[in-house]
């Protein structure tokens, strides 16, 4: 996938795309020759309500400065999947609060297999959030 020059001080973007939708997806946007920030690292995953709410606060405390959730929304073959996960990043918004981190730093997003345009406003967004907040301080 074809990716933007960035300053090598920009924080770290996580996206966990997933396979059936948001990969997909996110591999359309290199098949059409966009370019995106190259601080931007995607993660293939079945669906992303597999990952504890830990997992986050982890990401954070590790040098992650943004995550996207790319899922299917609705449309998820696993039934209950995505609404599991929005109840899920309500409980990691409270504890990211706890911890004084920015929760504009998480977001959940549903893409599907051609929305190129909006892959890409997700990621330049968290990216003049991740470039705004700079680091997370210690978590």
């Amino acid at each position: 996938m074809a990716t933007q020059p960035s300053d090598a001080t920009e924080g770290k973007i996580l996206i966990l795309a997933t396979e059936s939708c948001a990969y997909p997806g996110a591999d359309s946007v290199g098949q059409a020759h966009s370019s995106y920030p190259t601080n931007t690292y995607i993660l293939r995953v079945k669906a992303p309500v597999l990952f504890p709410e830990h997992f986050y606060l982890d990401c954070f405390r590790k040098g992650i400065s943004g995550i996207i959730i790319m899922s299917c929304g609705e449309e998820c073959p696993y039934e209950g999947a995505y609404t599991a996960m929005a109840k899920r990043l309500d409980k990691v918004y409270v504890m990211m609060k706890e911890r004084d981190l920015d929760i504009r730093r998480l977001r959940l997003t549903a893409i599907c297999t051609v929305c190129n345009r909006a892959f890409l406003n997700e990621v330049n967004k968290m990216n003049t959030v991740v470039q705004e907040l700079g680091p997370p301080q210690t978590v």
